[in-house]
């Protein structure tokens, strides 16, 4: 191995860890925040929706499976919908319409109020992401952006925003994973260990 070589690998995991422990410890009470009203939304018979592009796609595809599948815990399923999977309505929709409703179709298609929907974006600005934001926003969904940088036009749909403050994309997919993952942790933690912690907030307004 060259010492280039060796200088990209200490670099990305210096940067990636430091971006980590930065983000976690300025956003700790908001991944909470988002994790429990998952956790109350599903609670309450609702479900969880996840859309981005590219990796976010994957993260998406990714998050659902853990909930419904599991994560860590043996529990019963839990209901979450990637709505990046399906390639005919993404196909149908991009085809008779435009790419950036290829997600929001969906949300007036299988969202319901009460329900979550989690977009993803590394720069906050992808076109269909925010576009299923708004529709959720405004068809009574709570709304959560996984973001970047600055945030971008995300924010504006979002109830709930957790922006990774950096531009590399690589590195803000990183964050999000950790993120996903800490994100289904807590909502077995509300709904299987500590119910009593959800208790203040069931039968409240949503978000």
């Amino acid at each position: 191995m060259t010492e280039r070589v060796h200088k990209i690998i200490t670099d990305h995991a210096h940067d990636g860890a430091a971006l980590r422990k930065t983000f976690f410890a300025d956003n700790a009470p908001q991944v909470a925040e988002v994790a429990r009203a998952m956790a109350l939304s599903l609670a309450a018979g609702g479900k969880i929706l996840f859309c981005g592009n590219g990796g976010s796609a994957a993260d998406a595809q990714h998050f659902a499976a853990e909930l419904v599948n599991r994560f860590m815990m043996e529990r019963p399923p839990l209901p979450a919908i990637a709505l990046t999977t399906d390639t005919s309505a993404l196909t149908a929709i991009g085809n008779d319409y435009s790419f950036d409703q290829i997600f929001s179709k969906q949300v007036q298609a299988l969202g319901r109020p009460g329900d979550v929907l989690i977009g993803i974006s590394t720069s906050g600005r992808s076109a269909n992401v925010n576009e299923a934001l708004r529709v959720g926003l405004e068809n009574g969904l709570v709304t959560v952006g996984l973001g970047g940088g600055s945030g971008g036009a995300m924010i504006a749909h979002c109830h709930h925003t957790l922006i990774v403050p950096d531009t590399r994309t690589p590195l803000v997919q990183e964050i999000h994973g950790a993120i996903g993952h800490l994100l289904c942790g807590l909502v077995d933690y509300y709904l299987f260990e500590a119910v009593a912690e959800l208790e203040p907030f069931l039968g409240s307004e949503q978000p």
